[in-house]
């Protein structure tokens, strides 16, 4: 298992919760951007309890984390997941059933959950763009990968966006198909300081700027605006203006 951090305090503990919960969990890798909060101290006393978990601290971008995570990866499957997801009850009992000859992935929904909006219509469009999200550039959030299909990769450093998508891209170029699991989901609690226009504005520069660099660009130009006025009008429905809550 690899899981990518960077001051992730805000969610990490309850991350690995989740993980050692529902996941049977030989290794597992971190690779720490050299976080300055309590993310390393969350990460001691979990190892303290399970004696498993390898810390690597790797200064680069988010491309260059993911290759580095998969070097080091000894089982013959191993998952991704980010460090501010927890995920479903049984999430890798229920990811067993979607494992089937030519399966290179497996991607479990991953839900937003948006402060201030409890609103079910609301959950149920997140997972319909969710969907569509991973079907047009894939998503790591949580995806249980097979280490021979991504074996030798090399993501492109320059891609802090859309390492994903050169991932999911590689696993199907290399004869295997990437699925979205049927009943696997996480819960993708962003920091509260993320829900504001600035940070959506600096979101929407670095993915503009890394999806120019990657190959399916011209898919991504139809999609993306269709993405970014949806998050756009979530930040009312969030009570937030100009970066700050009311």
């Amino acid at each position: 298992m690899v899981i990518l951090t960077k001051n992730s305090e805000h969610l990490l503990a309850k991350c690995l919760a989740s993980i050692y919960q529902n996941v049977p969990v030989k290794n597992l890798i971190i690779i720490d951007g050299y976080s300055t909060d309590t993310t390393l101290k969350i990460l001691e006393q979990f190892n303290r309890k399970h004696h498993n978990i390898q810390i690597h601290q790797l200064n680069g971008s988010r491309a260059k984390a993911r290759t580095e995570g998969i070097r080091k990866v000894t089982t013959d499957w191993f998952l991704f997941v980010d460090s501010d997801v927890v995920l479903c009850r049984d999430w890798f009992k229920k990811a067993t059933a979607d494992l089937a000859e030519g399966v290179g992935a497996v991607w479990g929904l991953n839900v937003d959950l948006l402060p201030n909006v409890k609103n079910g219509r609301v959950l149920k469009l997140q997972s319909m763009v969710a969907r569509q999200c991973f079907k047009l550039r894939g998503g790591m959030h949580d995806t249980l990968i097979l280490r021979k299909a991504v074996e030798g990769i090399v993501i492109p450093e320059a891609l802090h966006a859309y390492e994903d998508a050169y991932l999911v891209q590689w696993i199907e170029e290399h004869g295997y198909r990437a699925v979205i699991g049927s009943g696997i989901y996480c819960l993708h609690c962003k920091p509260p300081e993320n829900w504001n226009l600035k940070n959506g504005v600096e979101q929407a520069i670095v993915e503009l700027r890394c999806g120019l660099l990657y190959s399916h660009i011209f898919e991504y130009m139809v999609f993306y605006p269709v993405f970014f006025l949806y998050w756009g009008l979530q930040l009312p429905l969030n009570g937030f203006r100009n970066g700050s809550s009311r």
